[in-house]
């Protein structure tokens, strides 16, 4: 039988009641989680300010976020669990009895993280002992029964606890909030489906990702691009596209900005704290939300090697010292930032979060509720088990992504030092030196090829023929047997009404001369990789 009116308005207050008292006491089991464990002084009021004290940002939200209706089925299953283990007998569920899961345990042989100054180069050389952790029955430990039943909002309560732990360490968030999400490609594509509205115009990095940029040009969204440099996303120009905004030429007013802060992709560009204070705050005069997406945080190099192990205040000199994040910056509630475990522990896992403020967080869960429901249980499990106390803890993970960082930093060091020998030297392309993440950003000196052009094609249009040029490079390197990514894969719009607006510094398709490589691989792949990209520019340039 359908529920009633009275019945469906009755299941959405007490929605709205639990949601409340959700939020209350996840704030107050962040702050007393973050006193107890890591020995810092009393969180008070003041350490925690209300997010949006002087206004609503609900005026970003689309209208499909708006309109969506909550999960009426997932609301009684909430209701059933607000009263507590063992007080409802429940006929209502829909998923198949404990009894009947065909596994009963679950255990895991991870690194150890002996007392060796580099466990992951321990781990990697095949000498860092093992460690088994398991879902074994103890206090505190996630039982396999809740792990695989299915569950609602923004995760199982026992993954969020310790990664809501995680964030607060490194992040010092005010009253945010964590739901959890399938990875980074999950968590940005569904707050492009909160905020995205047909017409809308939203900022990002003039080269950007575009395996998840794409995805929101079918809600009819359009992308304005914003000039980088090797320091990442440049506040000045931000600042110029939004003041010299005309609604009439170019559409509504922008409202979201898309940016990867650390070890760029594709550029490898980390942005300063100064450049990040910049752009908050130009966020702030003109009304924009912050997507962070942020899955190279960890990774970054020549910032964490004196930060010792030993040391008893381990944990807390190396999460700060780090660049601070958008999220340790927002004071508004307009930052949404987006983490994943993809590049520290594993991209199959399929497992990340979302920060955000409460408001938008009861959008995000509403979403959730009605698509991919929470990730698999197998994952969280994992989680759960890796950062708590019978597993690495904080400490631990803290050791390992340490040890992780300078493995890519070794890796940077070889393909840059690989490729001034043996390419930088022809005079045909010359690198930039990441300062986070796993790739290099090739410039290609294209001006020096026979066949380079500039021309007069007329006002907001590209004067040279780089794009040809450069595309013909790729498809060389591909003939040749290496794989390569050329820059105008990563172009985040070719609408020629967007891209023009760079020309006063040169237009976007002038500026492509370059080929994205990775440093992730192995010393003889990266050998092998330089040697055919040298090869093929002496074909390139000499043709």
């Amino acid at each position: 039988m359908a529920l009633s009116s009275p019945s469906l308005a009755y299941l959405s207050f007490v929605q709205g009641y639990f949601d409340f008292v959700g939020l209350i006491l996840t704030s107050i089991v962040t702050a007393w989680a973050q006193y107890q464990r890591l020995g810092l002084k009393r969180i008070t009021h003041n350490d925690f300010p209300a997010i949006t004290p002087d206004g609503d940002l609900s005026h970003h939200l689309c209208r499909e976020t708006r309109e969506r209706k909550p999960n009426a089925i997932k609301n009684v299953w909430r209701m059933a669990q607000a009263k507590g283990p063992g007080k409802v007998i429940t006929l209502a569920n829909g998923d198949p009895h404990v009894s009947l899961y065909p596994i009963r345990k679950v255990s895991f042989d991870v690194a150890a993280l002996s007392k060796g100054s580099d466990p992951v180069l321990e781990w990697r050389n095949g000498s860092g002992p093992l460690k088994t952790i398991s879902n074994r029955e103890r206090p505190g430990a996630l039982p396999l029964q809740i792990a695989l039943a299915y569950g609602a909002g923004a995760g199982i309560s026992a993954a969020l606890e310790v990664l809501t732990n995680l964030i607060t360490v490194f992040h010092s968030p005010r009253n945010h909030l964590v739901t959890l999400t399938l990875g980074n490609s999950d968590g940005i594509t569904k707050c492009f489906r909160l905020f995205g509205e047909r017409g809308d115009t939203f900022l990002a990095d003039e080269l950007t990702f575009s395996a998840l940029t794409d995805t929101v040009t079918a809600q009819g969204v359009k992308w304005a691009p914003v000039k980088i440099d090797a320091g990442g996303l440049i506040p000045e120009e931000l600042e110029r596209i939004l003041s010299s905004w005309s609604t009439r030429k170019q559409g509504k007013f922008p409202h979201v900005l898309y940016t990867v802060p650390c070890g760029q992709n594709p550029t490898g560009s980390t942005l300063s704290l100064e450049r990040r204070k910049k752009i908050y705050a130009i966020a702030q005069k003109y009304d924009l939300l912050i997507l962070e997406d942020d899955p190279y945080y960890f990774l970054q190099f020549d910032r964490t090697q004196d930060v010792d192990p030993s040391d008893e205040r381990f944990l807390e000199k190396f999460a700060g010292s780090f660049i601070p994040s958008f999220l340790s910056l927002d004071v508004d509630g307009r930052v949404l930032r987006v983490d994943s475990f993809s590049k520290i522990l594993a991209p199959g896992m399929r497992l990340g979060a979302i920060t955000c403020s409460p408001l938008f967080q009861r959008y995000l869960i509403e979403l959730t509720d009605n698509s991919t429901q929470q990730p698999a249980g197998f994952g969280q499990l994992f989680l759960t088990e890796l950062l708590g106390e019978e597993g690495w803890t904080l400490n631990g993970f803290a050791r390992w992504v340490k040890g992780l960082s300078q493995e890519y930093e070794r890796r940077r060091n070889f393909l840059l030092g690989h490729f001034n020998a043996k390419i930088a030297s022809t005079g045909y392309a010359s690198i930039y030196k990441p300062q986070a993440g796993m790739f290099v950003w090739i410039k290609v000196h294209l001006e020096k090829h026979p066949r380079y052009i500039v021309k007069n094609n007329g006002k907001n249009k590209p004067k040279t023929n780089c794009m040809e040029l450069i595309q013909e490079l790729f498809v060389k390197c591909m003939d040749n047997g290496l794989a390569i990514m050329p820059a105008p894969i990563f172009l985040v719009t070719d609408d020629p009404r967007a891209t023009a607006g760079l020309e006063g510094d040169g237009h976007l398709l002038d500026r492509v001369n370059y080929l994205r490589a990775t440093f992730a691989g192995t010393e003889q792949t990266m050998i092998n990789g330089l040697a055919i990209l040298g090869e093929t520019l002496a074909q390139f340039f000499n043709e």
